[in-house]
């Protein structure tokens, strides 16, 4: 059977009207978190109806609850702004966080959450973006068959049906992907700290103030085009890694050329949440490093370069960091904390041993790093196949003419 046919049988001739959600749905928003609450994602006996705020995550558990229709929460506040979510019935939405709750029985949330998915909800332009309940209630919706309730939610049902079954198959996915990544992260770790583990006399503890040399980033506002990648603080992923997304660029200029990254270059990051956190540049293309950034130049008669990436992925590394990272509001790790970092260099007493040991040690955790790698990238091309299925169905299904457009 054609899509298009598909499409006709599932209507069968009946009319499309577009209500705004003010019409179809009560629109309100969230308040302070009750006095009777629990934080955390665990409930208990008494505390057992969630919390819901701007975030994906639940905010903790009450004795009562808000909202005891099934409902579909927009995050109005912030960086999550106009994020929509759909929740069960029985909750407690707070924050500021706006609720749709159909005002009709045969009106489904999770139809009303199907056809916002792909839609880019209203926010006021401002330094903190936001959005209020009258903005929502102007957004338009279409709604099959309203003069008849039960082939209305015949439809809508259908439509639901087939949209959950590609949204349930990336979930599945995304959760298999995720306990992949932990699995071999857990397996990465434990070789890590079995061959960074040495007995007493074949291992000496360097400072790296000994053996490298820092130097801070270029302070430059990131561009949008450029001879060279601009790296951020923000660009190093949680693998220790280039992330290839939401790349910023820089031009090239007799100031800052002496910025730019080589091959194996390890950069740290000195400041915030991230500081500590330490990527190898590993790519092809020219690239300068941001003003947080601290390179780390190393003694190469000494130290394997990737060698010391991997230490750096390690407790041995972090467990040093903590106690050398400077208090305060904004953590800093600066180039006098980082000098103070011992790294364990094998047989010190013959650098050619040394380095073979390294290079052996590095050859095996790069062996763990790409198997890794290519499990999750097979599953993460997967994940993105399902999620451009279920965009495809989902544009299939709920791409209605409005009557202005039918009319033009």
């Amino acid at each position: 059977m054609s899509e298009l046919s598909f499409m006709e049988k599932l209507l069968n001739g009946v009319e499309v009207e577009w209500k705004t959600l003010g019409e179809v749905c009560e629109v309100f928003t969230g308040g302070e978190a009750p006095k009777n609450s629990i934080k955390g994602s665990v409930p208990t006996n008494d505390y057992k109806y969630p919390i819901y705020g701007n975030g994906a995550e639940i905010y903790g558990y009450t004795d009562t609850y808000r909202v005891d229709k099934d409902a579909v929460t927009i995050s109005s506040i912030g960086a999550n702004t106009g994020v929509i979510y759909y929740r069960k019935a029985f909750f407690t939405p707070i924050i500021r966080l706006k609720v749709l709750m159909p005002r009709y029985e045969w009106l489904l949330s999770k139809y009303i959450f199907h056809y916002l998915s792909d839609k880019k909800i209203y926010s006021k332009k401002s330094s903190v973006p936001n959005m209020n309940a009258a903005d929502v209630k102007k957004i338009q919706i279409p709604i099959p068959c309203m003069d008849n309730s039960e082939k209305s939610l015949e439809i809508q049902s259908e439509i639901v049906r087939i949209l959950d079954v590609f949204a349930e198959l990336t979930a599945e996915l995304t959760a298999e992907l995720t306990a992949e990544r932990r699995l071999r992260k857990k397996q990465y770790n434990y070789y890590r700290d079995q061959l960074l583990s040495f007995e007493e006399g074949e291992v000496e503890w360097k400072k790296l103030g000994e053996i490298g040399d820092f130097t801070y980033g270029y302070a430059a506002k990131a561009q949008g085009l450029g001879d060279a990648r601009f790296v951020r603080i923000t660009d190093i992923n949680a693998n220790g890694k280039l992330s290839p997304a939401d790349k910023m660029y820089v031009e090239i200029s007799q100031e800052n050329e002496k910025y730019l990254l080589k091959k194996n270059d390890l950069l740290i990051a000195r400041t915030g949440a991230t500081f500590g956190k330490t990527m190898i540049f590993e790519e092809d293309y020219p690239a300068i490093y941001a003003g947080f950034l601290i390179k780390l130049s190393l003694d190469s008669k000494v130290v394997n370069p990737k060698y010391y990436w991997h230490f750096a992925q390690s407790d041995l590394f972090w467990e040093q960091a903590n106690k050398l990272v400077s208090g305060g509001g904004q953590p800093q790790f600066n180039a006098n904390a980082l000098k103070q970092v011992k790294l364990p260099v094998p047989h010190p007493a013959d650098l050619s041993k040394s380095l073979s040991e390294q290079a052996r040690i590095v050859s095996i955790l790069d062996k763990f790093d790409a198997i890794a790698s290519s499990l999750t990238e097979g599953l993460s091309r997967e994940i993105e196949l399902r999620q451009k299925q279920y965009e495809y169905y989902r544009d299939l299904l709920l791409s209605f003419s409005k009557p202005e457009e039918e009319a033009a």
